[in-house]
């Protein structure tokens, strides 16, 4: 949470923000509308991240910032379209997506992912970076099927 000062006091103000991560993925748009919606409830802004590990080699960097710029872009259409009033703040990384959504949790009012993304491993019920982050978010966690 970021803090403000007050509109007459000087008293700070705390201003809320619920930090959601997307990766394209069904849960994961899942999490991005509920995160929209509780945003809209408590006046919150919504701070919505999409991250990728550096390495692949069978596209360039370009094409892979490109995609994650699109997510971003389709994420914020979608909140804008469903919830005018809610703030978004937005971020696309180049680093392990547990690693940035953590990160990115500090000081928010709730961190919000999907159960399972684009990892592939099919008897994991709960993802990678889902599980990584309830072991080690440093504030709320919601974590949506």
């Amino acid at each position: 949470m970021s803090t403000q000062p007050g509109p007459t006091s000087g008293a700070v103000v705390r201003a809320h923000r619920i930090v959601v991560g997307i990766d394209g993925s069904e849960e994961s748009l899942r999490a991005l509308d509920w995160a929209a919606a509780q945003a809209e409830q408590t006046g919150a802004t919504l701070d919505i991240h999409t991250a990728y590990e550096p390495g692949y080699t069978f596209i360039t960097y370009d094409e892979v910032e490109r995609t994650m710029d699109r997510l971003i872009a389709g994420a914020t259409s979608r909140v804008a379209e469903a919830h005018p009033s809610v703030p978004i703040s937005s971020g696309t990384h180049q680093d392990s997506p547990t690693k940035v959504l953590i990160a990115a949790a500090e000081g928010a009012d709730l961190l919000v992912v999907g159960t399972r993304g684009r990892g592939g491993f099919n008897g994991l019920l709960l993802g990678s970076v889902s599980q990584q982050c309830s072991l080690h978010a440093p504030c709320p966690l919601l974590i949506v099927r």
